[in-house]
């Protein structure tokens, strides 16, 4: 009698409050997609940068990591008297949550080209600049997006608490449920949050299968 009394309130939350639903998941895929955007050129740019200068790859993948250690939660607040409450803080949070697992894909990525092919094209003549975008970058782009799909999963968990400075998104339901003990409302945000990031990681593959045909080849 309960789950029923539970499902007639979730009916009864999307009569009443479509728009509102409709609002808090717009902003949610607004914010995980700015800061996965971010995250992506922040990621893939260091990772390039550590693979020219291996030197350096320890120091920046090890101070990335660092930040990733510090939780979402904590770096939002600690935000706050800099730039305020909003979204601002938010992306920046999760920015630093999802750059880890590019920029260490994209490293190891690049780093496994295999040597005798590198050796092949410079014998045809190519260029340094040549032999990363035609060959270096290509290779490593099925690693790269694993980590652009990590980030992406956990970019969308982690937004979450965005709605704690006011940044709106799915939180807002979920913390709603919290405060008012509401079962249905934490159901509704929960299993939102679940189902965008399975489509995200659906997307992401099939993204994976179409720019990288040849993975699938021998399978």
């Amino acid at each position: 009698m309960e789950n029923n009394n539970i499902w007639i309130q979730i009916v009864q939350y999307f009569s009443d409050h479509w728009m509102q639903y409709s609002s808090s998941f717009k902003e949610h895929i607004l914010i995980s997609m700015i800061a996965l955007i971010f995250s992506i050129g922040i990621g893939i740019g260091f990772g390039c940068f550590c693979n020219k200068y291996n030197q350096y790859a320890k120091w920046i993948i090890s101070g990335f990591q660092i930040l990733r250690i510090v939780p979402s939660l904590a770096v939002l607040f600690l935000l706050i008297p800099v730039m305020g409450t909003g979204i601002q803080p938010a992306l920046i949070a999760l920015v630093f949550l999802a750059i880890p697992p590019i920029l260490m894909n994209t490293v190891t990525g690049l780093q496994e080209v295999p040597a005798f092919l590198q050796e092949s094209a410079y014998g045809l003549g190519m260029s340094e600049r040549q032999l990363f975008w035609k060959m270096k970058l290509p290779l490593a782009g099925p690693m790269i997006l694993t980590g652009i799909k990590t980030a992406m999963i956990e970019i969308i968990a982690s937004a979450t608490l965005a709605s704690k400075i006011g940044a709106g998104g799915l939180g807002d339901i979920i913390f709603t449920g919290l405060g008012l003990n509401r079962i249905d409302l934490l159901l509704i945000g929960g299993i939102s949050v679940a189902l965008l990031s399975i489509v995200a990681g659906f997307l992401l593959d099939r993204l994976d299968h179409l720019l990288f045909r040849y993975k699938f080849l021998d399978k």
